[in-house]
């Protein structure tokens, strides 16, 4: 048996940038991505804090040290700049290796890995 279960969460960062004019998808930090174990393209869900919506779209990288969590596309009317947002990714494998893995989960302070 296959089951999904979470591979990495970004806990609680601002977002930065909001573009309605990109093509779509969220640009997060290089450094933070790298972190939380997330690549580029790699579908993620993104749980506003401020206003309770949730959505998924994939990642793309920002500057190194940038701190940018920025939405795009029609993304970019689901958060303000400044709400908190959790960023997470989720694998799926076998029931067994799932009982043990252990999730990549940061705490950024100020959008920076500590």
């Amino acid at each position: 048996m296959q089951i999904e279960v979470l591979k990495s969460k970004i806990h609680r960062v601002k977002v930065t940038q909001a573009d309605l004019n990109y093509i779509g998808s969220i640009t997060i930090d290089e450094e933070l991505m790298e972190k939380a174990n997330i690549i580029e393209n790699e579908r993620v869900y993104i749980y506003n804090i401020n206003n309770g919506v949730r959505f998924d779209t994939y990642a793309i990288k920002g500057k190194r040290g940038s701190g940018v969590i920025g939405l795009n596309g029609a993304a970019a009317r689901l958060a303000q700049i400044d709400d908190l947002v959790i960023i997470a990714s989720f694998a799926t494998m076998d029931f067994n290796q799932a009982k043990t893995f252990k999730p990549t989960v940061i705490f950024p302070k100020n959008n920076k890995v500590e």
